[in-house]
């Protein structure tokens, strides 16, 4: 969870930090820009899909290996309460 928590908060350069935009309170995000994970509560495939391919204005993050986005995957759907 602590490497997931890191990426979300910091990002890998040069991926900017997810907190930025996004709230999570797990991470003490409040980012406004894009929805709040904690209001939206999304599963697992949902924050993978978001990651890879972009959602709406959120740009794909082609430079996180897959290891760091089943990381950043695990951490958020954990912290929401939809990983199983």
């Amino acid at each position: 969870m602590e490497e997931g928590r890191k990426l979300f908060s910091v990002g890998a350069p040069p991926a900017p930090a997810c907190a930025l935009c996004h709230a999570l309170k797990d991470a003490g995000a409040t980012g406004a820009v894009g929805p709040d994970l904690d209001d939206l509560r999304p599963d697992a495939e949902r924050i993978e899909k978001a990651v890879r391919n972009g959602m709406g204005p959120m740009p794909a993050f082609k430079s996180l290996s897959d290891a760091q986005i089943q990381l950043l995957t695990r951490y958020v759907s954990k912290s929401v309460g939809t990983a199983p």
